[in-house]
């Protein structure tokens, strides 16, 4: 059976003449349509809990989960076709979904989804919510394995992706650390078990549509940075390769691979210092000065490398030709 190249170009044509996986493209789809409604909702009816709009929590949710159900249809069609890997993507579209609807049934009632353990039904409903995430990164885990053994392909395509996976799983995993409960929760329960903020109470002013806290440390910031390195990383190799015919210096493949990778050890830095400045207890909008310096001596570190890279001997690569830019 022909293995198809990792991250091949996505265009318009290519959706048509291959089926993506059904069951996850439509819950992107529907995805899309969740997310619409709960922004109309957090206009005309707005529903205040921890003093933030509740319904802006299943819109964060429904674009998140759109792109990762996306992301998971496209690393598949790239892997041989196998009855046992549809259901390993229908079981992760399943799994993501009921978790969205645990968070839209929740902010319906004027309750959180998550962390709320102060009744028999919210602790289940939270209980499942957890499970289903486990299994889900259980289940990308097990596709990461599968890439990360693939030789064939553009090795700079592959690198973006491998690197993707990695971090993206690190980040997923990085959510386990929000469900432990608090001291403050221990010594005076309320029915909460476990928070995302560090330093503060959960609630109070956050950043526009993402409520990250601007008071304390929040972990969802370097949850939410390394886990869509699965997206951002093969989407800068596609820039690049766009950029290839303009600028010579991209042409070679071996080029844009050590990129790739030095942009997969940015951005594994840059999610590990912003989950160092949450456990700190400090708001990613004012970094101390120990965060401060480790971020500019990463951003000097990868200036260096990249400047390396570029100004290494390009020797010349038989027989390859630059991929074709992106549609």
């Amino acid at each position: 059976m022909t293995q198809r190249p990792i991250v091949q170009r996505l265009t318009t044509q290519r959706v048509l003449r291959h089926r993506l996986h059904r069951p996850l493209i439509a819950l992107t789809a529907l995805m899309g349509i969740t997310g619409v409604a709960s922004m109309v909702l957090a206009i005309v009816a707005p529903v205040e809990i921890l003093g933030a709009n509740g319904w802006l929590k299943p819109v964060k949710f429904s674009i998140s989960i759109a792109i990762f159900a996306a992301t998971i249809a496209l690393i598949l069609d790239t892997l041989p076709r196998r009855r046992w890997l549809w259901w390993l993507g229908t079981a992760i579209a399943l799994l993501l979904l009921a978790e969205q609807v645990v968070i839209v049934a929740a902010v319906a009632q004027g309750s959180t989804s998550h962390f709320n353990v102060a009744t028999a039904v919210a602790s289940t409903l939270y209980s499942l919510m957890g499970a289903s995430i486990a299994a889900v990164w259980v289940l990308t885990l097990v596709l990461g394995v599968l890439v990360w053994r693939r030789r064939d392909g553009d090795p700079a395509r592959r690198a973006a992706l491998r690197a993707g996976i990695v971090v993206g799983l690190a980040g997923m995993g990085l959510a386990f650390l929000m469900t432990g409960p608090t001291s403050a929760q221990l010594s005076d329960f309320q029915g909460v078990a476990g928070a995302h903020a560090v330093g503060i109470a959960d609630g109070g002013a956050g950043l526009p549509l993402l409520g990250w806290s601007v008071e304390g440390g929040d972990l969802r910031a370097p949850h939410f940075m390394g886990m869509h390195a699965l997206q951002g990383l093969p989407l800068l190799v596609w820039g690049l390769e766009a950029l290839a015919r303009r600028v010579p210096l991209l042409a070679s493949v071996r080029t844009r691979t050590r990129l790739a990778w030095i942009a997969g050890t940015a951005w594994a830095g840059a999610t590990a210092i912003t989950l160092w400045q949450a456990l700190r207890g400090e708001s990613i909008i004012a970094p101390s000065a120990p965060v401060a310096t480790a971020t500019a001596l990463l951003a000097v570190g990868i200036l260096i490398a990249t400047a390396s890279v570029l100004r290494s001997p390009r020797v010349p690569e038989a027989g390859r030709r630059a991929p074709q830019p992106v549609a």
